[in-house]
């Protein structure tokens, strides 16, 4: 395999600012839970509290996303992603207000998660879309390894540290620094200049465009397809049945953080790997990748021996890692620029809906089946699936597009 070389894409103005504010949105997105859950418990303590807040951010996002996706293709990527860090920042500016000020109430938290929710819907697939704009073509593996290296850095240190924010001056303040990094975030994408497709369609018509493209690109909606599913198993078995089964047995909440951590640990070392070899057929490895996710889900069904546990923790790390890798650049290489924002639109309205569908299913089947026969079927089925998006040729053939870099919006070619 050829190698790379991680630090080329920050030689890139446009991609060092937007380095630089998703960096600093990564921060705050990893306080953001922590620092959510126990203001609301300051507001209520009634037992769907938290679960309404989160449903009244995740529902919105659900049904504007795919809008979402036409605005960032039709008015600029940058613009959209500027808009939606700001208006997110001065929402959790507001909630940091009300909990700290003490006259917060539950139907305000829920209102303005609302808020959050709606931007986001064009925020993410926006920021999805971007990487292909802020530099050249032959570096978007390196762009897509520096964003996840900060994201494990940032995923292992954030939760403790709005941990320890909220013991110390309370979770209104820790909401208020998670408002701050927003509103950097946004900040930070000003110099960042990049237009958008307007085009004679109106907003229906190229949602329609959007959808034509999706249906007809077999490798596409097959994993999105997967994925959806996929995550229903994740989020309902290692998530929500994970702490349990831990909790039930000789791992405790100690040996839950270890497992956690070490799966940490695995995204941590493909990152690594991933900053010097470049990564060829991505989807072919990738779905490979994410096979190896479902390891730990499957194991904690069979065992909750450390020794078996931890290995199978980090390699799923990895796995995903090198999954995520290979999931970008083939959007990002194969996708039609002016498409990217709406196709990746489809990409995360079946992350979010599969989200309450495996945390509201997989409790039920525990408690009627067991905890351990669920976990195994689960975590079975997790890599059986994973594997069988390679019986398709159109997945497990889908190569790099190795093309002349272009001057694209200010990413200079070399």
């Amino acid at each position: 395999m050829a190698r790379i070389s991680a630090t080329a894409p920050l030689h890139h103005p446009h991609f060092r600012w937007f380095f630089a504010s998703r960096s600093v949105n990564l921060v705050g997105n990893f306080m953001a839970p922590v620092a959510l859950a126990f203001a609301v418990m300051e507001v209520s303590d009634a037992p769907i509290a938290i679960g309404a807040v989160l449903a009244a951010r995740t529902i919105p996002m659900i049904i504007f996303m795919l809008i979402g996706g036409v605005l960032a293709d039709r008015l600029g990527r940058a613009r959209i992603l500027f808009a939606s860090n700001l208006v997110s920042g001065l929402s959790q500016a507001a909630v940091a207000v009300l909990v700290i000020a003490g006259v917060a109430e539950l139907w305000h938290l829920i209102a303005l998660s609302a808020l959050n929710g709606i931007v986001s819907a064009a925020g993410l697939p926006a920021q999805q879309g971007i990487i292909p704009l802020v530099v050249p073509r032959d570096q978007l593996q390196e762009a897509n390894v520096l964003l996840s290296l900060t994201r494990a850095v940032v995923a292992i240190a954030g939760p403790g540290t709005a941990g320890l924010l909220v013991l110390s001056v309370g979770a209104g303040w820790a909401l208020a620094l998670d408002a701050a990094t927003w509103i950097i975030a946004a900040l930070l994408l000003l110099p960042v200049k990049l237009t958008g497709s307007v085009g004679k369609a109106s907003v229906v018509g190229d949602l329609r465009l959007g959808w034509d493209y999706f249906r007809s690109t077999t490798w596409l909606w097959l994993c999105v397809g997967a994925a959806t599913m996929l995550n229903a198993l994740y989020e309902g078995g290692l998530l929500t049945l994970g702490p349990q089964r831990a909790e039930g047995s000789s791992l405790g909440a100690g040996g839950w953080g270890l497992i956690l951590t070490f799966q940490g640990i695995g995204v941590l070392a493909a990152t690594l790997v991933l900053m010097k070899v470049r990564l060829e057929r991505p989807l072919f490895f990738g779905m490979i990748g994410m096979a190896a996710f479902g390891l730990p889900i499957a194991a904690l069904g069979f065992s909750t021996d450390m020794a078996v546990l931890l290995p199978a923790a980090a390699i799923s790390g990895a796995g995903v890692q090198v999954f995520s890798l290979g999931w970008q650049l083939s959007m990002q290489e194969n996708v039609p620029g002016e498409l990217l924002s709406r196709a990746s639109s489809y990409d995360q309205l079946g992350t979010y809906i599969a989200i309450p569908i495996g945390q509201l299913t997989m409790g039920p089947l525990a408690a009627a089946y067991g905890i351990e026969n669920v976990l195994m079927i689960a975590g079975i089925a997790f890599v059986a699936i994973s594997l069988a998006t390679l019986l398709s040729p159109a997945v497990r053939r889908l190569s790099r597009v190795t093309v002349p870099a272009v001057e694209r919006n200010g990413a200079p070619a070399h």
